[in-house]
């Protein structure tokens, strides 16, 4: 709809349509498609004036004011929302370099440790190369000659480069960690192997100790020179090997799947045991018993030389080769018929599913298998005691300790200290776990269990 023309269009037209019949077609054309009303005061003499509606009358210089500060006012603000995205875009750029910059120093660090010399180089350089891009920005921040790329491009950009940081920094902590990782399997390992060998040579020391029968004492003693100490040195000589079958005993019957309990409960019924080690006491009051029985039941005087000659030799050989040797020796038969007392044929097979190594002891043959070799050299070192007490002039003999017996200091030793810990009551014995010996009269106390007494 035509609401305004210029002064130089309505001249032209008016001059045309003077030259135009009133009654022509094109007038009357004209006519239905344009209102014409004649105006008080035409252009011309003859001519048309189009008339404005009158609801679209402004005035032209108001309106032209207030359009003026209208765009003023927006280019205003534009230009700070300008200013202001182009800053948040600097400040996000900044931030990025300086994450580049941390994790360029973190690579440097990293290529040190190890040293790679060309690794270092590289680092160092983008360590430089961070550095002058942040002094580049402070300069052009100071000149106000802030980056002109648009704020939403290098927002987008510095985000990249920020989590490309990131990555870099997550990268050299995971390979330092792995190289952690792989020092510490390496060192594990080490102390694996060294743990495998210390037990090689410990038990390697313990063979040569308890199956080479080599005692390196007594070697320039001679029979008139024997004391009662003598006689503990091989007591405790013989304890060793007590307790190292008592040990294997009790890791067997652990692997049969035996309840240790019940067993234990079977030797020394009603017995408290504050400590669930304490129960291996039961077990070598049983090897004990058994395996002293008979310790110095003669029915003709020995001769003490010949017993000590005997001592001496048996303590320098191994306990294969006094068996190999004289199977049906006094010390095969003893061997023979204590491995038959102490260990029940049901328990035998419970243990190791067969009874091959009785079998094989029947035919007066020697098992060759750990827990028969851990059991003879325990009956090994027993029969060297018998023929050390032997070799004595003075009379030596064995003796327990009775249960419900009060302690006694000169008889007992107790082989824990929790009883006298508790404070008040009397102390009696629960059963006998080493026996006591009698040498003349000097008493080599005897070891037993006294448990503790419940405070009142």
């Amino acid at each position: 709809m035509l609401t305004q023309f210029p002064h130089t269009f309505l001249r032209i037209f008016s001059a045309t349509m003077d030259t135009i019949k009133p009654r022509s077609t094109l007038s009357k054309t004209f006519h239905k498609v344009l209102p014409f009303k004649k105006s008080t005061k035409s252009l011309s003499n003859n001519g048309f004036c189009l008339l404005l509606p009158h609801d679209n009358k402004f005035k032209n210089s108001d309106h032209g004011s207030d359009s003026h500060r209208y765009f003023n006012k927006h280019s205003v603000d534009d230009a700070h929302l300008r200013h202001r995205a182009a800053m948040e875009a600097f400040v996000a750029k900044l931030f990025a370099t300086i994450s580049s910059l941390k994790a360029a120093y973190a690579e440097l660090q990293a290529a040190q440790f190890p040293y790679n010399g060309e690794a270092v180089q590289c680092a160092d350089q983008g360590v430089v190369d961070e550095l002058k891009a942040i002094s580049d920005m402070k300069r052009s921040f100071l000149k106000k000659q802030i980056d002109s790329s648009p704020p939403h491009v290098t927002l987008l950009l510095s985000e990249i480069k920020e989590q490309q940081s990131l990555m870099k920094m997550y990268e050299i902590t995971m390979n330092k960690m792995e190289r952690e990782i792989k020092s510490k399997d390496f060192e594990i390992s080490s102390l694996k192997n060294k743990l495998v060998e210390a037990d090689s040579n410990n038990k390697s020391i313990e063979i040569k100790l308890n199956s080479s029968g080599c005692f390196p004492i007594f070697d320039n003693v001679n029979l008139s020179q024997l004391t009662p100490t003598n006689f503990i040195d091989v007591l405790h000589y013989t304890l060793r090997s007590i307790r190292n079958f008592v040990k294997l005993l009790v890791r067997d019957m652990g692997n049969a799947h035996w309840d240790i309990d019940a067993a234990v409960r079977a030797i020394a019924p009603n017995i408290v045991f504050p400590k669930s080690s304490y129960r291996c006491f039961a077990f070598e009051s049983y090897v004990t018993r058994e395996i002293f029985e008979g310790f110095n039941d003669d029915d003709e005087e020995e001769d003490h030389v010949q017993m000590f000659n005997q001592f001496k030799k048996m303590k320098s050989l191994s306990t294969s080769q006094l068996l190999k040797e004289n199977p049906r020796s006094a010390f095969g038969k003893f061997t023979r018929s204590k491995y038959m007392r102490l260990v029940h044929p049901k328990m035998e097979a419970s243990l190791y599913g067969n009874l091959s190594q009785r079998k094989t002891l029947n035919t007066w043959q020697f098992p060759e298998t750990a827990f028969f070799g851990s059991f003879s050299e325990m009956a090994r070192r027993v029969w060297v005691l018998r023929c050390l007490a032997a070799a004595f002039e003075k009379q030596v003999s064995v003796f327990q300790v009775r249960k419900g017996s009060r302690f006694s200091e000169v008889y007992m030793e107790s082989v824990t200290d929790e009883a006298f810990s508790g404070g008040g009551g009397e102390l009696r014995v629960a059963f006998t776990v080493v026996p006591g010996f009698k040498i003349g009269e000097t008493v080599v106390q005897s070891q037993v269990y006294v448990p503790p007494v419940a405070r009142r």
